[in-house]
């Protein structure tokens, strides 16, 4: 049960991640914003990492930490924010959850891996999912975001490959990445800094987005997560990917007042069942229902 909570907690928090972002982008502008937020995970890791007497010796590992950072947090950030512009919270949280179907491409394509009937049909519901949150609503119509989802899609793509290639590297331990990877993201982004024009405009719930998104859903989120993989295995954390999208819309509907249209649920169901068949997840739930009715 502690553990549930704690997948709910993350999974909250996560989700909150894309209401501060749409909230904040505005009054930063997305490269400013996203500085901001791995500055600050940055430096609270930093604590973390001094209070454990464990540091990701950043130097030696800078090759390492740097290409870490563009794929896992500096890219994806910056695209998510560019995206967070135009498209409302709802809409970002469920397309965040189809970075496994990416990572199933990219094994697939670059890492040789096989490939699951379950996962093939996974990709196929999460196409679907995509398409319907991205297509013409026949009842309204309107213009729709195609450069802001595909921006998105794209974020999803790096997180996958940021993945595969953490694969690689298990030795340096997962603080060390997640701690690491964050000054390298920090340094990477400062030259867009100078390529985009910004105008900082603030208020109080602008600074508390902005705090809450760089200490609390970046590097606060960070620790948890290791927590629960330490405490369920990577395998059973990744189910936060399920509630993510649940709470973004929540958060969207709260507090932003976003529309819940039809569209939104029926995407969301397709992508949320593929993001089941790919990661396998779907078969361990249906093994405990199961299990359940059979020996309860």
């Amino acid at each position: 049960m502690k553990n549930v909570g704690g997948l709910l907690l993350l999974a909250a928090i996560w989700g909150g991640s894309f209401l501060f972002i749409r909230i904040a982008v505005p009054a930063f502008g997305p490269v400013m914003l996203m500085e901001f937020r791995v500055l600050l995970g940055a430096i609270f890791l930093s604590a973390v990492g001094i209070t454990l007497k464990q540091q990701p010796q950043l130097w030696k590992r800078k090759k390492h930490y740097l290409i870490l950072g563009w794929f896992n947090s500096a890219l994806p950030f910056l695209l998510f924010a560019y995206a967070a512009q135009t498209i409302e919270v709802s809409t970002l949280a469920i397309l965040n959850a189809t970075a496994p179907f990416w990572g199933v491409c990219i094994g697939y394509i670059l890492c040789k891996e096989g490939v699951a009937k379950a996962s093939l049909f996974g990709c196929v519901f999460g196409l679907i999912g995509v398409s319907v949150l991205v297509g013409v609503d026949l009842n309204d119509q309107q213009d729709v975001s195609y450069l802001p989802t595909f921006a998105t899609l794209g974020a999803t793509l790096s997180y996958a490959i940021a993945s595969h290639y953490t694969k690689a590297s298990a030795n340096v331990g997962a603080l060390n990445n997640a701690h690491g990877s964050l000054w390298g993201s920090a340094i990477l982004i400062i030259p867009f800094i100078f390529m985009f024009p910004y105008n900082i405009k603030t208020d109080t719930q602008v600074v508390w987005s902005v705090l809450l998104l760089g200490l609390i859903c970046t590097g606060a989120a960070y620790i948890l997560y290791f927590k629960l993989i330490n405490a369920m295995g990577a395998q059973s954390a990744l189910s936060v990917t399920f509630l993510i999208p649940l709470f973004g819309v929540l958060w969207g509907y709260l507090v932003l007042d976003e529309a819940l249209t039809m569209y939104t649920f029926i995407g969301g169901a397709f992508i949320l069942v593929g993001v089941g068949l790919v990661t396998g997840l779907s078969q361990q739930v249906c093994k405990g229902v199961i299990f359940k009715l059979c020996f309860r």
